[in-house]
């Protein structure tokens, strides 16, 4: 099966992408489908899609554009899986215009970090700097 890798966000299924995210990801079950919406405007949203059009994965880079990325969500529908879908959409990250040149490009991951490391990442360095204001439960309230 061939599929395309687009950061277009007029083909961007919303509904999909949540349904994925909120019911089946280990990061942000639960999330109100406005959060989601409004995430997924306020980042570079990338997804796969099928021959017939169905979007089958999808990522979002959180970033400025000039300095620094998130990659988080990446997701790939049950149904797709073992096509290679997170390699195409790390190498899209990497080719992409706007995600060049960065000082830092970051991601979190709890079972994924040998697709990963094949696109760079390395554990994080000067793990001592790092802060952050973490509630887990802020979707279930």
């Amino acid at each position: 099966m061939t599929y395309e890798v687009s950061d277009d966000p007029q083909r961007f299924d919303l509904a999909r992408g949540h349904r994925w995210i909120s019911t089946q990801s280990y990061w942000a079950e639960g999330i109100p489908f406005e959060i989601f919406a409004r995430s997924v405007a306020n980042s570079l949203a990338i997804g796969v899609y099928a021959a017939d059009g169905t979007m089958a994965a999808m990522a979002r880079v959180v970033t400025d554009r000039a300095t620094f990325g998130w990659v988080c969500d990446v997701f790939v529908d049950e149904a797709h899986r073992g096509a290679g879908l997170g390699k195409k959409i790390m190498a899209f990250i990497k080719a992409h215009p706007d995600l060049q040149g960065f000082r830092r490009m970051h991601l979190a991951t709890r079972d994924a970090h040998s697709l990963y490391r094949q696109f760079g990442f390395t554990d994080l360095t000067k793990v001592e700097n790092w802060m952050e204001i973490r509630d887990p439960d802020v979707y279930r309230r």
